[in-house]
């Protein structure tokens, strides 16, 4: 065991040696996103994690909306939506309108108060080409108001298909941004949860509402964080429902762990908030499903104290790395009985991967190095945590504890993954009405190392772009929009009688 945690700081220690930067270009990311990224001075997260109380309630809540059946009844049918103002373009009609948030009611004070009205744009065709199709758009980063939507994508569909669009404003962005909140950057981390849990809930008021008012088929589409945010929102949807994520993936945490945007968060200020206040570390992590961290920290804690007294006496600091030579990768063979490993780099207990034989096969090395470089372990120099980690380090303990920074990674990661990644939600109704677009050298939204939505929505159909993320907003802007006609089409062919 102790020559098994060596061996793990050590390639970690390997992999964290190359320059971030170099390393995703040599993973075949676009330079574009990278150069971006760097352009951008903003830090993300600038507040903390938030308050452990409110993250404990998200959690609960994330634990009802991720069941479909158990959040039937949370926004009525007949749920209130009001349009205060109408405006006659030479192309189409706009309607403003609003709405109080589900959410507000369900779990109280959660939302800034400047985010708890829900405002909308809604943008039909002066006349209807056949039925009456209307696509729900959500904000990406950094999409304030509805101009951006409005431009790119709601007058080229009317255009092009007769479908109106409807532009939901984001919680924290816009008339809905908080007063001491700096652009874009969310000052915290649950902020973003609030933000997912609020649109779910918003989306299905308003799809209730457009039934009402009669238009059909209904959809829901989004690039980036919209495209994250209308697929959680289209797996509480109790009906069949074309869905278009765009530049998106199955989970959050590797944008914020692994891809460029992870240089933009504040991770002093994470770091010392999980250092001060045990309860992120002993109460929070108790309440993530799915994610590993969990079980990774409590088998850290279980052999921290043997670990500790063994690397204390072994002459193993001495030998240099002589012994990384004759073995360069982790034997995940030797872990402890009754973990396994999963494509999503985390330990389950008890269950393995929900993947085949083959894809296992194809995929082993790849999992070790992603278990390695996604923890970020930094090998013999940090410190294990124990049943009092806090303490002052001791010459004994500071060779073998991960350090703080590894600890708050995972943290994220766990975090993220319990309110983002769609394995913790129900599936869509129908997921051959879905359509992905992605981006194959996307450096924003990686996808190595965690789950493919292939493999949590077995049907749905991924469509892939040369280039990156930011190339693909600029200049595929048409192919978004006909994926969403594609969509759209295959739902009118399989469910005439819906209407």
């Amino acid at each position: 065991m102790t020559q098994l945690v060596y061996h793990y700081s050590r390639v970690a220690t390997q992999v964290a040696s190359l320059g971030s930067y170099a390393k995703l270009w040599s993973m075949g990311v676009s330079r574009l996103d990278v150069f971006y990224r760097r352009l951008l001075l903003t830090k993300l997260f600038i507040g903390g994690w938030g308050k452990p109380e409110d993250l404990k309630r998200i959690f609960e809540f994330r634990k009802i909306v991720g069941d479909r059946e158990k959040c039937k009844a949370l926004v009525s049918e007949d749920y209130p939506v009001h349009i205060d103002k109408t405006e006659e373009q030479a192309d189409c009609h706009i309607h403003d309108g609003f709405f109080i948030s589900p959410l507000e009611h369900l779990v109280p004070g959660i939302l800034p108060p400047e985010a708890i009205k829900a405002r909308f744009q809604f943008i039909v065709p002066k006349v209807w080409k056949k039925n009456r199709p209307v696509c729900i758009q959500l904000a990406g980063t950094g999409d304030h108001f509805f101009w951006r939507r409005r431009t790119l994508m709601a007058r080229p569909m009317i255009k092009e298909a007769g479908i109106a669009s409807l532009l939901l404003e984001n919680p924290y962005y816009g008339y809905r941004k908080p007063k001491d909140q700096l652009r874009s950057s969310l000052k915290n981390v649950s902020d973003l949860f609030v933000m997912g849990g609020a649109l779910i809930l918003e989306s299905t008021a308003l799809l209730r509402w457009l039934e009402r008012e009669g238009y059909w088929p209904l959809g829901m589409t989004g690039i980036s964080m919209g495209g994250y945010m209308a697929s959680l929102a289209v797996t509480n949807w109790p009906k069949p429902i074309p869905l278009v994520p765009c530049l998106s993936w199955s989970t959050a945490s590797s944008v914020f762990t692994t891809g460029v945007l992870s240089k933009a968060v504040n991770w002093s200020q994470l770091e010392k908030q999980y250092a001060v206040n045990s309860v992120y570390e002993k109460e929070i992590i108790q309440l993530l499903e799915y994610c590993g961290v969990r079980l990774i920290l409590k088998w850290i804690h279980m052999f921290s104290s043997s670990v500790r007294c063994a690397l204390k006496k072994a002459d193993s600091f001495k030998m240099g790395p002589e012994p990384w030579r004759r073995s360069s990768s982790l034997d995940l063979d030797n872990f402890p009985e009754g973990f396994s490993m999963t494509s999503d780099q985390t330990f389950i207990a008890g269950r393995s991967p929900g993947v085949d034989g083959a894809h296992n096969r194809h995929q082993a090395a790849d999992r070790r190095y992603h278990l390695v470089s996604a923890l970020g372990y930094r090998g013999a120099s940090s410190d294990l945590p124990s049943s009092s980690p806090r303490r002052e380090k001791t010459e004994s303990t500071r060779f073998c504890r991960p350090s703080l920074h590894v600890e708050s990674i995972s943290f994220m990661k766990g975090v993220m993954d319990e309110c983002t990644h769609m394995a913790n939600f129900s599936v869509p109704v129908d997921t051959s009405l879905i359509i992905v677009v992605q981006a194959k050298e996307d450096a924003y939204v990686p996808r190595a190392g965690v789950l493919s939505l292939q493999e949590i929505w077995p049907g749905c159909e991924v469509r892939y772009l040369s280039g990156g993320h930011i190339s693909a907003y600029l200049f595929k802007q048409n192919v978004f929009r006909q994926a969403i006609y594609d969509a759209f089409n295959r739902f009118c062919l399989k469910y005439p009688s819906l209407q």
